[in-house]
């Protein structure tokens, strides 16, 4: 699949050709975004560690962690239905059922989060516990554009810092660094 990225201005050019390099490597998240690119749901984005992991995989040295969710997040106000994201979900697993998918509607999760309503999936992401895992990525559906959407931009990302959004509660981001063993397993890490 012969693709570029194209991202807001403001990120840093060396380090979005440096994330697209490393995705068109890895075949499992290009055959992921294929399906994504498939479904075609509104405003979608794979995001969070399907990006996040990659990325510090690649800088410890080129660990190879398994993928344990494809976070594949939309946005839809008009059908904030738990049941539409499970049929998402379920095509999914149909065509790919060897791939861990998690389908989540970003117009719906103000509510369980308590916040106002967001206005898009780069808005939602902007409420995420860390910032690093703020990032997602698009496909065209001809497979010849990649879009990068990261709120808080990459720098971060690469010099391997773990920082908690002030928009979510420090208890929060402990607990799922904890949980994650981000510290653990990426040795390099240094929280911001």
């Amino acid at each position: 699949m012969c693709v570029s990225i194209r991202l807001n201005l403001e990120l840093n050019l060396e380090l979005k050709l440096r994330l697209e390099q490393w995705l068109k490597q890895d075949p499992i998240r290009m055959q992921a975004i294929e399906f994504a690119v498939k479904l075609d749901l509104p405003q979608w984005l794979l995001a969070a560690g399907f990006v996040r992991n990659l990325v510090w995989d690649r800088l410890h040295g080129g660990l190879n962690s398994a993928i344990n969710d494809i976070d594949l997040i939309y946005f839809d106000a008009d059908d904030l239905s738990e049941s539409r994201e499970r049929a998402y979900q379920k095509q999914l697993e149909s065509w790919a059922p060897h791939l861990p998918w998690s389908v989540k509607n970003q117009a719906r999760m103000h509510i369980r989060n308590c916040d106002a309503a967001y206005t898009s999936c780069e808005h939602a992401m902007s409420f995420w516990p860390e910032c690093e895992t703020a990032i997602g990525i698009h496909v065209s559906r001809d497979n010849s554009q990649f879009d990068l959407f990261a709120p808080f931009g990459l720098e971060s990302l690469f010099d391997l810092k773990l920082t908690h959004n002030p928009k979510r509660e420090l208890s929060l981001f402990n607990a799922r660094k904890d949980q994650k063993a981000w510290l653990t397993r990426y040795p390099k890490l240094q929280l911001a």
